[in-house]
């Protein structure tokens, strides 16, 4: 076994506690910093179906477009960017490409353009970037990030007109490439979707019905729970791994957290695609009038991770993979209207806001 392996690899993890009855907390601000949002978990106990509201919430999540082998200058079309990057909500991200080994390309909803290349594809585009903070040994991997709402990059400009030549004569980017627009924007996209083989999707809901589930005692203070086997227990219990292992099992060492209650049942509502943090938002509100509906519910819970890949993850701080590439967070809501959010991220990535 390699030093690597043997290695845990370092994580960070922010925890922040505060409620919806406080003016000052900052859960939307937070939310929207994910910009790539993967797939949504909820889990809801003391619950065999989903109640009508929520299913209405998860459905509700908005389409999202795959374009089949786009060059990624048209992302600089004088078009483009005036119909859709400069109205804000637009954002992109490259498909099954692989952040530590392929060059891959992310549109923020902000209007920034980051772009992860190796040596050979930097050194062809020939615009100023800066060495990734996930080079092992040599400068390997390059980030060029642009704010495409700059005056500096307006169509016509040298910063412009230096990146388009780049993508254009020198280095023929091109990827699948998966993108989301705000409510009614798809037609600031018709002039593009024609010239590419593209396909529309709706996210992904699954449901699966837990009949007996034992679970941690969980209050609003948690003074009494580990943050990380907390979060340890909820991924057990979205992936379908049990956490009822005997002392000879070497299957599995997860066990549910201490204390915890008697088995009973629950529900897991997943979401997967390219999701929108305002769609996130509005599910969150959903869960809200949930807990007051409820009486049997004390607490739900909702993760959101985000894509592995992606060249940015918080914010508009550079992502990495090396081992783990986690960016995701998750929300414990409780019927009082106060709130337990976990932001986790792997490796070297920047802390979570």
């Amino acid at each position: 076994m390699t030093a690597d392996l043997e290695r845990t690899p370092r994580t960070l993890l922010t925890v922040d506690r505060s409620s919806f009855r406080d003016e000052k907390n900052r859960l939307s601000a937070q939310v929207e910093q994910l910009h790539f949002n993967h797939k949504v978990s909820v889990l809801l106990p003391e619950c065999s179906s989903a109640p009508s509201h929520l299913d209405a919430a998860v459905n509700s999540f908005s389409s999202f477009y795959l374009i089949r082998k786009l060059n990624v200058y048209e992302l600089l079309d004088k078009h483009f960017l005036e119909t859709a990057v400069y109205h804000g909500g637009v954002c992109g991200l490259s498909y099954r490409m692989r952040l530590d080994e392929d060059n891959c390309v992310a549109l923020t909803s902000d209007g920034h353009l980051s772009l992860s290349l190796d040596k050979d594809s930097f050194e062809l585009l020939g615009v100023e970037g800066k060495p990734s903070r996930f080079n092992h040994r040599t400068s390997s991997r390059f980030v060029v990030s642009v704010d495409l709402t700059d005056s500096s990059m307006a169509p016509g400009g040298r910063g412009y007109q230096r990146l388009v030549t780049g993508l254009t004569s020198r280095l023929h980017l091109q990827t699948d490439f998966l993108l989301s627009l705000p409510p009614g924007g798809g037609t600031c996209v018709t002039a593009l979707l024609s010239r590419y083989d593209w396909s529309e999707h709706r996210p992904e809901v699954s449901r699966r019905y837990l009949p007996a589930l034992p679970r941690p005692l969980l209050t609003s203070d948690l003074q009494a729970c580990d943050p990380h086997s907390l979060l340890e227990w909820l991924g057990a219990v979205d992936a379908d791994v049990s956490c009822e292992n005997s002392s000879s099992s070497f299957l599995s060492t997860l066990t549910c957290p201490e204390p915890k209650t008697a088995a009973s049942g629950a529900l897991i509502v997943s979401v997967s695609g390219l999701l929108r943090p305002a769609d996130v938002l509005q599910l969150v509100q959903q869960l809200r009038s949930h807990l007051e509906r409820s009486p049997a519910a004390s607490w739900v819970a909702l993760t959101v991770h985000g894509f592995v890949d992606s060249p940015v993850s918080w914010g508009g701080a550079e992502h990495g993979v090396l081992r783990g590439g986690e960016n995701f967070y998750s929300l414990l809501l409780f019927r009082d209207q106060s709130y337990l959010l976990h932001l986790a991220a792997g490796a070297q990535d920047a802390c979570p806001p």
